[in-house]
């Protein structure tokens, strides 16, 4: 078997932009055990459960620390340690949940080793925008939703291919990834960890290359999408707003609720 050719280096415009304040790295696809991936549902209960109580504590530590950026101008240190421990920890959930990885994640804040890991890199915030978090972060996370609708859309799909394959195919994976990594900085902006504002640009990586032609690189740091892994992320745009777009119709469809009406015999 012939080892395939390094990938030249990407162009400067395919670089990572400077204000990338949050970056996730996720090894390679590697071989993953089809028992764990036939019950990846079920094991995923227990971390659920976790998330569920150490959202409520982020939510306080969130409000409270938006009161902090606005004074100070940046989170206060124990605001910023917490809300970026539990964007960590999410993040190794959600890769696990997305059959990126398939080592269990730990019930820990730091676990360097996983195969999934963020890097935030948090620094001073402008005053205005951290007043207006709330709105400003409102087009990005539709973004996010809509991506993630779709993948949930392709989701049995991918589970079925993941389970007979043994691994994650390359396209598979990198459009997942694409997927982890905006909702992380979605969530990274909203918290206040970072001052960079997700692009939708980025969600299709820093470059894209054919991979009959070139090397991918196995992590995503740079995200190095194929022709393919562009492909089916723009599927999971479309199925995403066809989600979103059906979920709003059939509530406007659902009559409002009314009163009994009785009626007495004459």
């Amino acid at each position: 078997m012939t080892t395939p050719p390094p990938m030249p280096p990407p162009p400067a415009d395919s670089a990572l932009p400077e204000n990338a304040n949050l970056e996730l790295e996720v090894d390679g696809p590697a071989p993953q055990r089809r028992l764990t991936v036939l019950f990846r549902a079920l094991l995923l209960i227990p971390q659920f459960v976790v998330l569920f109580f150490l959202g409520i504590a982020n939510a306080v530590v969130m409000f409270l620390g938006w009161f902090g950026a606005l004074a100070m101008g940046r989170l206060p240190e124990w605001a910023r340690r917490f809300l970026a421990n539990y964007l960590r920890y999410g993040t190794r959930v959600n890769a696990y949940m997305y059959l990126l990885v398939d080592r269990y994640p730990p019930f820990a804040f730091d676990d360097d080793g996983y195969p999934a890991r963020i890097e935030v890199r948090s620094g001073r915030l402008n005053r205005w925008a951290v007043l207006f978090r709330f709105l400003l972060v409102i087009p990005a996370a539709i973004v996010s939703a809509v991506l993630s609708s779709g993948w949930v859309a392709c989701s049995f799909f991918l589970w079925i291919t993941v389970l007979i394959a043994g691994r994650t195919p390359a396209p598979v994976f990198g459009a997942t990834a694409a997927v982890l990594r905006y909702s992380t900085r979605v969530g990274a902006y909203f918290g206040m960890l970072t001052a960079a504002y997700p692009n939708p640009k980025s969600i299709f990586g820093e470059q894209v290359v054919d991979a009959e032609q070139h090397g991918v690189p196995r992590g995503t740091r740079p995200l190095v999408l194929t022709k393919g892994a562009v492909a089916l992320t723009i599927v999971f745009l479309v199925l995403g707003v066809l989600a979103e777009v059906g979920n709003v119709a059939s509530q406007q469809m659902v009559p409002p609720p009314t009163g009994y009406h009785v009626e007495h015999g004459g």
